[in-house]
């Protein structure tokens, strides 16, 4: 019995040990300049804020992913970024799981209303609001280019694109399109 209570304890600490460290790293970081890749950050204010006309948007096909910071409540992730017909978007998955309404706060917070925020990318930042797009011809173009950016292929097929689309009309996955705005 006095082994299984050691042991026990042994278990405990080396629980806790990592449990303490994760959330005290998280608690650090909430209000740093942006995130990290494991933790959201707080208020992006490092970066030249764009001025001028919109770029072309299809220098983003080499990025992975971007800081995207929403200002109710106010807090920054990396989140993947896609470009298609000239306009840009953020694809939230996993949005009908459990881990998807507790991992992804802030894609509800968008879809409710609070959706101003600003893109960094590069250094640069970009004032935008959020609009969610749940149907429309544009998630053609906006499944073809996940399935090749995302998703491996080399080329989207009409099936790989159809199942994409079903999934983001569904609700699984959620696109928003970021649209500039003023600060």
């Amino acid at each position: 019995m006095k082994i299984v209570k050691i042991v026990l304890q042994v278990l405990g600490v080396l629980f806790l040990i990592p449990a303490v460290a994760m959330a005290t790293l998280r608690f650090e970081n909430r209000n740093a300049d942006g995130p990290s890749i494991l933790f959201p950050g707080g208020e992006m204010t490092s970066g030249d804020i764009h001025t001028g006309p919109e770029p072309d948007w299809s220098f983003t096909d080499d990025i992975e992913t971007v800081e995207l910071q929403l200002n109710n409540p106010m807090a920054s992730r990396l989140i993947y970024i896609l470009e298609s017909d000239g306009r840009l978007f953020i694809i939230s998955g996993y949005m009908t799981t459990f881990l998807g309404r507790i991992w992804k706060e802030w894609a509800f917070e968008a879809d409710r209303g609070n959706n101003e925020g600003v893109l960094r990318i590069n250094g640069v930042r970009y004032p935008r609001s959020l609009v969610r797009i749940a149907e429309g011809d544009v998630l053609d173009g906006v499944s073809a280019k996940l399935v090749t950016k995302y998703g491996g292929a080399p080329q989207a097929t009409p099936e790989m694109i159809a199942g994409t689309r079903a999934g983001i009309e569904s609700g699984n996955s959620w696109v928003f399109e970021l649209v500039p705005r003023e600060l």
